[in-house]
């Protein structure tokens, strides 16, 4: 299994799919860098020689992109910033409602958690015993 900055990437994916992989690379930059390092994209993974496996490394570092754990901490700063400035979206992260103008009436489940009894509507309580 190919290690390219950090991350496993998957063997029997086509390598410009098994790129996303990589917390911080899209489609559309794994296309870049594959161009910048001379890549088929329609190589699988497992089919990389050592020396592409290292073209494509180099080619990620020389493009100075933020990956992996330097991107989650600065995104994971910037959350804590909103949060302590107390600013709309970081009351919303606060309150683990969602923070880019969703509904919440009906939906938003992912973020709000699971539905929750309320009073005697619990389905469960009014059952026999």
């Amino acid at each position: 299994m190919p290690r390219i900055s950090g991350v496993d990437i998957p063997e029997n994916k086509r390598i410009v799919i098994a790129l996303t992989y990589i917390y911080g690379i899209g489609s559309t930059l794994s296309k870049k860098v594959l161009k910048r390092a001379g890549i088929d994209e329609n190589l699988r993974a497992k089919e990389l020689t050592e020396d592409q496996i290292a073209s494509v490394r180099n080619a990620i570092e020389k493009s100075n992109l933020m990956i992996e754990g330097e991107l989650r901490r600065v995104v994971g700063q910037n959350i804590k910033r909103y949060k302590d400035i107390q600013c709309y979206r970081g009351l919303r992260h606060l309150k683990n409602l969602p923070v880019r103008g969703q509904k919440t009436q009906k939906n938003a489940r992912t973020k709000r958690g699971k539905r929750m009894a309320i009073g005697g509507a619990n389905p469960r309580a009014s059952a026999k015993t």
